[in-house]
């Protein structure tokens, strides 16, 4: 095929992304893996006031087109912290190459919380 009939059906222009969506997407694709109840709140400090992105336990970084994300999540009792994790780097680095089509250099996990409280009560 012609790379001119290809091309004859893209319009000119470029596709910007707002920090925010690499957001939203780390962190729903995140909380969509059984085992993460939710986010956890990100702990200030001096070097995480310089963070490029961050917002509702998730922190990205973006350098020369590629990403870095860093997750803070709360689990459930009684599961596997280790498979959770990995779980949730697959399903992360597969929405933002898939979605968006940027390179994820790493997808660093930090559990800060257990959540133990009844689903019965």
């Amino acid at each position: 095929m012609d790379t001119t009939e290809e091309n004859k059906d893209r319009a000119p222009g470029t596709t910007t992304m707002a920090p925010g969506v690499l957001l939203t997407l780390a962190r729903l694709t995140a909380l969509s893996v059984p085992g993460v109840v939710a986010m956890a709140p990100i702990r200030s400090g001096v070097n995480r006031l310089f963070r490029r992105g961050s917002g509702a336990g998730v922190q990205i970084d973006i350098e020369g087109g590629e990403v870095a994300v860093d997750l803070f999540l709360i689990v459930a009792q009684d599961i596997n912290v280790r498979e959770v994790s990995r779980k949730v780097q697959t399903e992360v680095v597969r929405a933002i190459e898939e979605m968006i089509g940027m390179d994820v250099i790493r997808v660093d996990i930090h559990i800060e919380d257990i959540d133990y409280t009844d689903p019965l009560d």
